[in-house]
């Protein structure tokens, strides 16, 4: 564990000149203010503090201060060798030093601490897709893309080669463990997988994942973009998480099966509940819908399967999409694996009628989840989707192109 005077220490001998406090607003965007070196001290004793409201709300509070976690500092590779940047990821704290209730991460390392309870640890194995799309002459990002590749085609076909191999070696350089990377399905449409972690560690490094592939993305005049479905008629991008629970240093799934099964029939059970917190927009039912059609007949009990990789088992939750915010999804279906472990929970046995088929309806159904609030906060839960149908609701004003071609000549 990194001690304030390791990081101290670090910063003098790289010549670090400028540290990121990095944190999540309540829809996992990732938000940062920029400190230098000498205000360390005073950061990290949990007194740097910022506009609340400007975050998360008129209804939030007015002060709010940031609480670093002093084993996620890295240095950026992609930044200036003199001058160097550094970032650390930080909890939102009220001033007495408590979690703030709108805080995702605060919220997630809570239900961590009631797994801990429960006998366990938990790790998380995730795997991001993403595309890579062109800029045009004034930076800004299109849905373009001057390649055909397809799964795991390589140069010259894969025009994305040269960045993801950037993006993998940043990521090592900042301590990443890399399994493999590869081009997906669709043009454009790429995938880094990279070996997963425990607890909070794990969110954090989606957080850091993203940041760093858009960053390195950047550099090659490209736009990164974690959107579930840009592309009509394309596979879309998904976020599939495999879970396991550990004790005593040993995978409690590889000694019984039968507790896998009750970890995944948990989250089968609830996953209508916590569909708009696991695929957010409504962009990720474009994508729910293509996977549906694609994974005919058995779409629906594919979303949560028991898996064995190299003699390991985990559970594989397919839904989510990299869109969701980490620390609440990650929250949401661990508590519910729980669920299905504490209430013998048989995954064959779950009466699933299918995801929400629209963001709308997925909000409906956590709006009536007394798990979702349990696992979330009365207070986080309906801010949350107070905002999101706002989003539904700004949706269906607009006026699409389909509609103007449709309509416009004919009607």
């Amino acid at each position: 564990m990194n001690t304030l005077e390791d990081i101290i220490n670090l910063i003098d001998e790289e010549g670090v000149e400028f540290i990121r406090l990095q944190f999540a607003d309540i829809f996992g965007n990732l938000k940062n203010v920029a400190i230098t070196p000498g205000q360390i001290e005073r950061v990290a004793a949990g007194r740097f503090s910022f506009d609340g409201y400007m975050v998360f709300g008129e209804g939030a509070a007015e002060t709010l201060y940031l609480k670093p976690d002093l084993d996620t500092f890295v240095i950026l590779p992609w930044r200036p060798k003199h001058g160097k940047v550094g970032k650390l990821i930080c909890s939102v704290c009220t001033a007495d030093g408590k979690p703030y209730e709108l805080c995702s991460r605060g919220i997630l390392l809570k239900n961590l601490e009631a797994v801990k309870e429960s006998g366990y640890d938990a790790y998380i194995d995730p795997e991001c897709e993403f595309f890579l799309f062109h800029t045009d002459e004034e930076g800004n990002a299109t849905t373009k893309t001057h390649e055909e590749a397809g799964y795991m085609d390589v140069g010259p076909v894969d025009l994305g080669e040269n960045a993801r191999r950037d993006m993998v070696l940043t990521l090592e350089e900042m301590g990443f463990d890399i399994k493999a990377s590869h081009h997906e399905k669709a043009p454009g449409q790429h995938e880094i997988d990279f070996r997963g972690d425990s607890g909070v560690k794990a969110a954090d490094d989606v957080m850091t994942f993203k940041f760093a592939v858009r960053s390195v993305a950047k550099g090659f005049g490209l736009h990164a973009t974690f959107m579930p479905s840009p592309i009509q008629d394309a596979p879309g991008s998904g976020m599939h998480l495999k879970l396991s629970l550990y004790k005593d240093g040993r995978n409690v799934f590889n000694t019984s099966e039968e507790t896998a099964r009750y970890f995944a029939g948990g989250i089968l059970q609830h996953a209508t509940e916590i569909a708009s917190f696991t695929n957010p927009l409504v962009n990720s039912y474009k994508r729910l819908d293509k996977w549906k059609v694609s994974k005919k007949p058995k779409a629906e009990r594919n979303l949560v399967v028991v898996c064995e990789e190299c003699g390991e088992r985990s559970v594989e939750v397919r839904f989510p999409d990299p869109s969701a915010n980490i620390y609440a999804a990650m929250a949401l279906l661990l508590r519910a694996g729980l669920k299905g472990i504490e209430e013998k929970t048989e995954l064959d046995d779950v009466k699933f009628h299918g995801l929400p088929g629209n963001l709308k309806d997925a909000l409906l159904k956590a709006h009536d989840s007394a798990f979702v609030k349990e696992v979330l906060g009365e207070e986080f839960t309906d801010l949350y989707i107070t905002e999101k149908l706002s989003e539904w609701d700004e949706y269906l004003n607009k006026v699409s192109d389909w509609e103007l071609e449709r309509y416009l000549l004919k009607v």
